[in-house]
């Protein structure tokens, strides 16, 4: 069974999306999701699929945003205690 090395990066991305929903840490959930996004998003330049380009995308960005949040609220809540 012979696969490309787009199918490769299309099972990797799954996978990865698919390893992030089992998290129980925010966090790691968020990550995790957005080396998937980001590979999903890679899959779609490759195959030339917009629709999973954009959404996928739109997705990584969303988990970047949170992540830099949680950074804010984490750096907030430490300069407070010191």
């Amino acid at each position: 069974m012979d696969f490309s090395m787009v199918e490769i990066l299309g099972y990797a991305a799954s996978i990865m999306v698919a390893i992030s929903l089992t998290m129980k840490d925010i966090i790691k959930l968020r990550v995790l999701n957005f080396v998937g996004c980001a590979l999903f998003t890679a899959y779609g330049l490759a195959i030339d699929s917009m629709p999973v380009v954009i959404t996928n995308g739109f997705i990584a960005c969303v988990n970047v945003y949170f992540l830099l949040q949680m950074q804010k609220k984490s750096d907030a809540s430490t300069e407070s205690n010191a």
